[in-house]
C-alpha cells in the first residue's frame, strides 16, 4: 500500500511520484505520471485536510459517468471526486462509489489517502492499453466522463501484481479536440481545474 503522506514526506514530491513503478514503466515505455488516484473515505473532508496543508484548492465534482464498463459489464455508478494539483501532479480524490466496489477495495482502515492508481495522459486510451492487455494485464474498467466542453475517456488496467498499483490511461478532448498536457503544463496553471471548475462543486 502506497500512502500519499509517504510521498509528501520525501524531499521531492514530484520525484517520489515518478519513482513509482519505475521499472514497470520503463519496460512498457509509459510516459511520465500525470495523475495520482487517491482513495479516501470522504472526498470533501479529505480535500479540506489537504487544503489546510496548502495543497489545492480542490474542485469537487459528483455524479455519474456516461460509461462505466467494469470487467465487461455495464454498471450504473455514481460518486464524488476532487481535483487539484501539487508540484505538477494532478491529485484525484476518490471515495467509494454507489454501484461498484472498485475504489472501496483500496480504502485504508485508518482513513489515510491511498494511492490506488497512477494516471497517464495519452492521445488514445485503447491504443496504449493494447500492449498491456497483450502482456496479460486486462482492462478492468473502461469509462467516459463529460463535464461541459471536456470529454474524458479512461481505462483502468489490472497491473497491481506487476506494478504495485493500477495503471490508468486518460484521453482528454476539449470541444472535440484531443489534448495531452505536456510535462509540467499543470504546474501553476491548473488548466483542467479552470476548465472543469465554474464553481467549487459541479456535476460529472
Amino acid at each position: 500500500m502506497v500512502l500519499l503522506q509517504d510521498l509528501l514526506g520525501g524531499e521531492n514530491f514530484s520525484q517520489s511520484v515518478n519513482d513509482l513503478a519505475a521499472d514497470f514503466r520503463r519496460t512498457y515505455s509509459l510516459p511520465g505520471i500525470g495523475q495520482l488516484g487517491l482513495v479516501v473515505p470522504y472526498v470533501e473532508s479529505a480535500a479540506r485536510a489537504l487544503e489546510a496543508r496548502g495543497i489545492g484548492p480542490f474542485a469537487i465534482l459528483g455524479g455519474s459517468p456516461l460509461i462505466w464498463l467494469e470487467r465487461g459489464e455495464n454498471r450504473n455508478v455514481s460518486g464524488t471526486m476532487g481535483l487539484a494539483y501539487h508540484e505538477g501532479i494532478e491529485l484525484e480524490l476518490l471515495q467509494p462509489m454507489e454501484g461498484s466496489d472498485f475504489y472501496k477495495q483500496s480504502l485504508d482502515p485508518k482513513g489515510r489517502p491511498v494511492v490506488q492508481h497512477a494516471g497517464f495522459f495519452v492521445e488514445d486510451v485503447d491504443r496504449w492499453a493494447e500492449s498491456l492487455v497483450a502482456a496479460g494485464m486486462p482492462v478492468v474498467v473502461r469509462g467516459q466522463l463529460k463535464n461541459g466542453p471536456v470529454l474524458v475517456q479512461f481505462a483502468y488496467l489490472d497491473t497491481f501484481k506487476e506494478a504495485g498499483l493500477i495503471v490508468e490511461f486518460i484521453t482528454l478532448r476539449i470541444r472535440g479536440r484531443p489534448f495531452v498536457p505536456p510535462p509540467g503544463a499543470v504546474r501553476g496553471a491548473r488548466w483542467r481545474e479552470k476548465v472543469l471548475r465554474r464553481r467549487r462543486t459541479s456535476t460529472i
